[in-house]
């Protein structure tokens, strides 16, 4: 799949495409079942940098870093910003449990969606938008560990806020 063309992710089986500010707002479109899910800068607008972002501090932890480390994670000319999971064989969770948890943390909630912090020292994580792939018979995990080894061989590294492969 090629990670900046939206027909590909499209063909690939992602649906949705919806801002975070969008399902901040409403989150009925998003599936009650396991998926992976992608966090895309569709415009690709240049980063601009927050030191102290809007992610909760889930057990005390600081979910934030440093400009430097914003910086140096940052991989341009992509449109994929993150790529994430819910549910797995031994997890209930799925594509709306866990988005809505991703979104509550990022609107300054203490839960536990640790993975992708980096999005929210992003000062328009608010416009980034989200799209989905349900998994019916697929175990997520494998599905993000593929899409996460793809992007490392189009792009050298691992998406922006994918800190982990």
């Amino acid at each position: 799949m090629d990670f900046n063309n939206i027909d590909d992710i499209k063909t690939a089986g992602f649906e949705g495409f919806k801002s975070m500010q969008q399902l901040f707002n409403d989150s009925s479109p998003l599936p009650s079942v396991k998926g992976v899910y992608l966090v895309l800068n569709i415009d690709k607008t240049p980063p601009a940098f927050l030191p102290v972002g809007t992610g909760g501090h889930f057990k005390g932890k600081n979910p934030n870093i440093s400009l430097a480390e914003l910086k140096a994670n940052w991989v341009d000319k992509t449109l994929v910003v993150y790529i994430g999971k819910a549910g797995s064989d031994s997890s209930s969770a799925t594509l709306k449990s866990r988005l809505k948890q991703y979104f509550g943390f990022g609107q300054g909630e203490n839960v536990g969606h640790w993975g992708g912090r980096l999005i929210w020292q992003l000062a328009s994580s608010h416009n980034l938008v989200v799209c989905w792939k349900p998994l019916l018979n697929d175990d997520p995990r494998t599905v993000e560990a593929q899409l996460i080894k793809d992007f490392v061989n189009q792009f050298g590294r691992r998406p922006f806020a994918n800190l982990a492969d």
